[in-house]
């Protein structure tokens, strides 16, 4: 049973030890998470791809033969970095202060709450004696917030994980994420020609080269089917830096270019059309991609995503099936076949924010949620 105090303790606990990303350390965290485990005598593996950035692997073996149990295991996944604390809080980012029936804390929504969810779900599967005949894994991974380099990836591509169904805790209020955009992420350097502030014609200047292309990406018209999830393709301008003085040309301009795209359109033909406008405006540049991660959907009709939305709903909750503007991992396991879908218990529009919480009611009643679905999930074929 899930034990409503000792979920509080739990989070308010996890929130305590810092593991901003960056700079990215999450050891201290991971031990934590490690040491919890290892008590409930779950197999616990630790998997590091770069020092101080261990992800935990804790998993309850099913009863079947161990080949059939691994191949039919549930992964339930959250994240244990999270992003910078920053200034101006009025609680204690690192305080875990509970006051109007909420937890309040860096990473309270993003995604310490749903981690202790998914610890006190296999503390209470031990607990209880619940004997279940598919594997359960959880996966508490590092380096979510930039990019899952050192997390996600690296566990999927050396086949760590090789679950049949993946279900990534990383949402707000039971959403039930189905769809999700694409993003590419790039720098884009401008190599112009210095002169005199005077003389401008002498020059070429980068930085209104770089003026002009962000003009016409703006003005840009992405093809692309309407999903009913989603909202049309982006183009967002995260940051420009060029210049060296007042009275100089600019013989230089960085800047970083955000887009998010819908299924069915190819990243590749997107980075053709900003390469044109790119090369319309100036020779000499490069275009560095720092990221590109593919678009995801599955069927809401999925009967993974069905049987989640019964468990919630039988317990009283009101989940609801949505597209994410943004990215979760979901979409890395698109390219393993492994069927995937987000959700979370996280408070609406909290998370990355200053004074970022958790409802207590949420946390409670959502991981009640997830231990009825683990449940209902090995039931299922």
């Amino acid at each position: 049973m899930i034990n409503k105090k000792r979920l509080i303790e739990l989070t308010q606990k996890v929130i305590t030890i810092n593991s901003e990303n960056p700079p990215g350390n999450e050891r201290v965290l991971a031990e934590y998470i490690e040491k919890d485990m290892r008590s409930l005598g779950l197999e616990v593996k630790k998997y590091s791809y770069a020092p101080g950035r261990p992800n935990v692997i804790a998993t309850l073996k099913g009863t079947w033969p161990r080949t059939r149990a691994r191949k039919e295991a549930i992964l339930i996944t959250p994240h244990i970095d999270t992003v910078p604390l920053g200034s101006g809080w009025k609680n204690d980012p690192l305080g875990g202060r509970i006051a109007n029936g909420r937890i309040y804390g860096r990473g309270a929504t993003d995604d310490k709450g749903n981690l202790a969810a998914c610890m006190e779900v296999m503390r209470s599967l031990v607990e209880d004696k619940v004997f279940l005949a598919k594997d359960v894994i959880m996966a508490a991974t590092v380096d979510e917030e930039t990019g899952s380099h050192y997390g996600i990836v690296p566990l999927l591509k050396q086949k760590v994980l090789t679950p049949r169904f993946a279900l990534v805790l990383d949402s707000d209020e039971f959403d039930t994420i189905v769809a999700q955009k694409g993003l590419i992420h790039c720098r884009l350097k401008l190599f112009g020609k210095k002169a005199h502030g005077a003389y401008n014609w002498r020059g070429i200047n980068a930085i209104e080269a770089a003026s002009r292309i962000i003009t016409k990406l703006k003005r840009l018209k992405l093809k692309f089917t309407k999903h009913p999830l989603l909202q049309g393709p982006s183009i967002n301008i995260g940051s420009i830096k060029g210049g060296e003085k007042v009275n100089m040309v600019a013989d230089y301009c960085e800047l970083t270019i955000d887009i998010r795209f819908l299924p069915q359109m190819e990243a590749k033909d997107i980075l053709r059309q900003l390469k044109e406008i790119i090369s319309s405006e100036i020779k000499k540049y490069k275009l560095e991609i720092d990221d590109i991660q593919f678009p995801y959907q599955i069927d809401p009709q999925n009967p993974y995503v069905q049987a989640y939305v019964a468990a919630a709903q039988r317990l009283g909750n009101k989940p609801t099936i949505k597209g994410s503007e943004g990215a979760t991992v979901i979409s890395l396991f698109k390219k393993y076949r492994i069927p995937a879908f987000a959700t979370g218990f996280g408070a609406h529009g909290t998370a990355h924010t200053n004074d970022e919480y958790i409802y207590i009611k949420s946390l409670y009643k959502g991981t009640q949620v997830l231990e009825a679905f683990i449940k209902d999930y090995n039931k299922l074929n």
